[in-house]
This record gives C-alpha cells, sequence and structure tokens, in this order.
C-alpha cells in the first residue's frame, strides 16, 4: 500500500521583509493508494501530482509529512525496483543506448535477472526496436520503454505519470488493458492522466487535488454521483414546444438541443414521460444521461485552475491578431 500523510512541499523561504516568496507546490496531503485498485491520480496543470510522486519515490525530500510504500520510505527498501516500479518522464533516457541496453543497466544496478529485460521488451511490444538508439524512438515508443522499465522488477506498487502521452489509439487501449490487469493481480496501481475518458474507464477510485491540497478521495462511483453530478433526460418528441411548456410549468430546466431534442434537469425519464402521456404527445426518444468524468472533474476543480488561458473574444481590440 502508498501511504501519504501530511505530505507538504515548500519551495523558498517566506520573508518577513519582502513579503514570501515560498511556493507549496504540496499542501498537508494525506491519502492512501490500496492494493488490487487503480487509483486515478488528478488535479490541474500544477497541482503537485508530479511532485506528489517524486517525494513517492525518494527523489524529492517532502518539508513536511511522509509518503510510504510498503509501510516504509522508498529510499530505505533494500530493493527499490522489486518493490516500486515507476514511469515519471518518458524522455529520462539516455539516447545514445539502445533500448535493451538502458534496461540492462537497470537490471544489473538491481540485481534482476537479464532474462527479465527481453520478458518486459515483449511485453510492452518493443522487440523488433530493442536494439535500435533512444534518440530514434518516438515519443509513444518511448513511454512503452519507460513502461518496461517500471515493470523490471515485477514491483507490487506501480505508479505512471501519464502513460498514454505520445500513443495511437492502440497503445491506448493496450496500457488501459496493463493497468487493469496489474491491479487484478493484487497490484497497487496509481495512476496520473489527463485523459479522463481512459480515466473513466480504467480508475476503481480517484484522488484530485488541486493546488497541492487534496479536493477529492472516494471510489469513482462515488464522484461521479456527488454535488457535481448532473442527471439530465434527453427527450424526442414532435411536439417540443408543448413538452418544454408543460415541463417549465412544473418547474424544471427545459434546454433545446441541435438536434432537435429537449434536455430536461431536475426530472426523472418517468415524469418527462408522464407529462408527454398527460399532454398525448408521441416520444420517439425518452434516455437519462448522467454527467462525464470530464465534466465532474471540471466542477470539482474549477476553483484550483492555476494556469488558465484567455478566452479569444477576451482578446478582441488589445491588438492581437
Amino acid at each position: 500500500m502508498i501511504e501519504v500523510r501530511g505530505l507538504t512541499k515548500q519551495y523558498g523561504t517566506p520573508s518577513r521583509a519582502h513579503g514570501s516568496s515560498a511556493v507549496r507546490a504540496v499542501d498537508d496531503l494525506t491519502f492512501d493508494v490500496q492494493p488490487g485498485k487503480v487509483t486515478g491520480f488528478l488535479g490541474p496543470n500544477g497541482a503537485g501530482k508530479s511532485t506528489t510522486m517524486r517525494m513517492l519515490l525518494g527523489l524529492d525530500r517532502p518539508t513536511a509529512g511522509s509518503a510510504l510504500v510498503g509501510g516504509r520510505p522508498f529510499a530505505r527498501l533494500g530493493e527499490p525496483l522489486r518493490a516500486a516500479g515507476a514511469l515519471l518522464d518518458a524522455q529520462a533516457v539516455h539516447p545514445g543506448r539502445s533500448g535493451r541496453d538502458h534496461l540492462r543497466v537497470a537490471a544489473r544496478a538491481n540485481g534482476i535477472p537479464l532474462r527479465r529485460v527481453d520478458a518486459v521488451i515483449e511485453q510492452v511490444g518493443l522487440g523488433a526496436a530493442a536494439k535500435r538508439r533512444v534518440k530514434g524512438y518516438s515519443l509513444g515508443m518511448r513511454q512503452r520503454l519507460g513502461i518496461a522499465g517500471a515493470l523490471l522488477g515485477d514491483p507490487a506498487v506501480l505508479l505512471f505519470d501519464e502513460p498514454m502521452n505520445g500513443l495511437d489509439l492502440d497503445g491506448v487501449r493496450w496500457v488501459r488493458a496493463l493497468v487493469r490487469r496489474l491491479a487484478d493481480e493484487g497490484r497497487t496501481v496509481l495512476l496520473s492522466s489527463h485523459l479522463m475518458s481512459e480515466m473513466e474507464q480504467t480508475a476503481d477510485h480517484l484522488v484530485i487535488i488541486g493546488r497541492g491540497r487534496l479536493i477529492a478521495d472516494a471510489p469513482i462511483t462515488e464522484v461521479m454521483g456527488g454535488q457535481h453530478a448532473n442527471r439530465r433526460v434527453r427527450v424526442r418528441t414532435p411536439s417540443p414546444d408543448d413538452l418544454a411548456g408543460a415541463l417549465l410549468r412544473r418547474g424544471f430546466r427545459v434546454h433545446p438541443t441541435g438536434d432537435g431534442d429537449l434536455l430536461v434537469e431536475g426530472a426523472p425519464a418517468e415524469t418527462v414521460g408522464d407529462v408527454a402521456l398527460e399532454l398525448g404527445v408521441a416520444v420517439h426518444r425518452l434516455a437519462e444521461q448522467t454527467s462525464s468524468l470530464e465534466e465532474v472533474y471540471l466542477g470539482l476543480t474549477g476553483d484550483s485552475v492555476q494556469y488558465g488561458a484567455t478566452e479569444p473574444a477576451e482578446l478582441t481590440g488589445q491588438g492581437v491578431r
């Protein structure tokens, strides 16, 4: 299990004379990552996800708190690659080495049999490129090599930071199946990604942070059923004006869509159907819809976005073309 308790990382030091120059990348963060589950680790850019992962792996030292893997700091593990594997930066590879040599160096440094190198190369689909120098690899190939490095020690704990970045559709589906299988084997999987559709299909549990602080720590079903979820009914009828008027009079919110349907908020499908029956209007389609993970996530993190772009309309008349 991964255990994070009061984890804090501050860069710089406060100054009374000139104001504070300190930046808290991670602020009193506490959560667990359980074995047998895929835990999605979400947050806007600059939220502190990568910094948290680096502290878990002993690459950054916490200002306060602790980050434990299997009950111990990663730096104190006797055989770290056998305990935890990680992909944090697919570009952090010597470009002059071949993919196989990169993995062989890691295996020798950690007492891992060299036969394991060929096994993970085949597992990630890099067999045809294993002897080529990494500088000729695409980003997707480097991602696969990084995943191979994470799997090298056959660890019980795995941390993946944006593993789908640069992968084609087939590669994305492969990563989805891989992390699902690893969790089903009883391993602990922490997965950071901005691909909400993939996270919705893959994760069992979500840890969401913003500006270094915890926003949500719950099963994905609970997050998607929370206060930021929006349940709607989509209905199609040849008498949309009549049905919309009747629903509005009952206090429900109704929005026409571009394809002729009505979106009804605040009423279950049964109620919409009953209102249509009372009016004597035909219904050609009636279906309940729930918010996607992307919509719920944006609702949860809206106040935590540090790097938001200005809408193009706001630039009109300011000399921007």
